[in-house]
């Protein structure tokens, strides 16, 4: 994990606009939203899934940043005051509350825009039909059948009572969405998978972004603020259906190893190359943060 999450963070630190190409305001913050904070975990995903398919690590790369970045372009406009509201993320003063509410909006948007340059370069696969299909990908798990979509039924659930299923339906929109995008994205920077395989590994990706979802839940409810890096509580504070409102603690947590048994049950028939995968489903639901 440590050394894809260098490999990471230094192809983002060459990725992003420096500071001193105008407007330096705007490239200062994106680099402040993007760099030296979060776990990394959708790049990790799409490593993973690479060396099931047997793609060289460089190839994966554009693919981890470009999913990487729409993440933080979501976090960014996800603390915004007509969101979420959040002044704490990763640790210190979310985007917003460190360059105002403007800036943090075209952060969000060029983050966005770099995202799709960073997959569309000509370097970044030899296979130009297969790029589409990975910008095709991340596009719709980025839109409004996918993260955006995901976000908009969350906004209109709140003071709502919902059920598990309907909280499946958004949580695989708003969250699932760019975990299973991570994972189909780097799998797609190796050999291709014959359907069966592909099916399972798509079957993983559902389960593991639940599951994540499920001990965000958690970790809102048991967490603090400091070890998660950002307001602790703040669903119950804001009356957001979650895991726990629907299910309470203990069936919630039993919930995320359910999913967990569910996502390594996916990946049996895929041997050994989809180790990552497996270490990667056990920190995501034993993780802290």
């Amino acid at each position: 994990m440590r050394t894809q999450q260098e490999r990471v963070e230094r192809a983002l630190e060459q990725v992003l606009p420096q500071p001193a190409l105008a407007p330096g305001k705007l490239h200062e913050a994106m680099r402040y939203a993007v760099l030296g904070g979060g776990k990394r975990m959708r790049p990790l995903l799409a490593f993973a899934a690479g060396e099931v398919t047997h793609a060289q690590p460089e190839r994966v790369v554009p693919a981890a940043l470009a999913v990487e970045l729409i993440h933080a372009y979501s976090l960014v406009h996800d603390d915004l005051p007509c969101m979420d509201d959040d002044d704490m993320r990763r640790g210190k003063p979310s985007c917003h509350a460190a360059f105002g509410e403007a800036t943090a909006l075209l952060v969000g948007d060029s983050l966005q825009s770099l995202a799709f340059q960073t997959l569309a370069e000509p370097a970044s696969l030899t296979d130009s039909n297969r790029q589409l299909d990975l910008l095709r990908i991340l596009a719709m798990a980025a839109g409004s059948r996918g993260m955006a979509g995901g976000q908009a039924i969350d906004l209109d659930s709140v003071g709502k009572e919902l059920s598990v299923p309907e909280l499946e339906f958004m949580h695989i929109h708003k969250t699932g969405a760019l975990i299973r995008a991570a994972v189909l994205l780097g799998a797609g920077c190796g050999e291709p998978l014959n359907a069966e395989n592909s099916g399972k590994l798509d079957r993983f990706a559902k389960f593991a972004g639940l599951a994540f979802q499920v001990v965000d839940d958690l970790l809102d409810v048991q967490g603090d603020s400091a070890t998660l890096g950002k307001t602790a509580g703040k669903d119950a504070m804001q009356h957001k259906p979650t895991y726990v409102s629907a299910l309470g603690e203990v069936r919630a947590r039993e919930l995320a190893h359910d999913l967990r048994s569910e996502a390594l049950a996916a990946l049996v028939s895929l041997g050994p190359e989809a180790a990552r995968l497996r270490e990667l489903t056990d920190f995501i639901v034993m993780r802290s943060n």
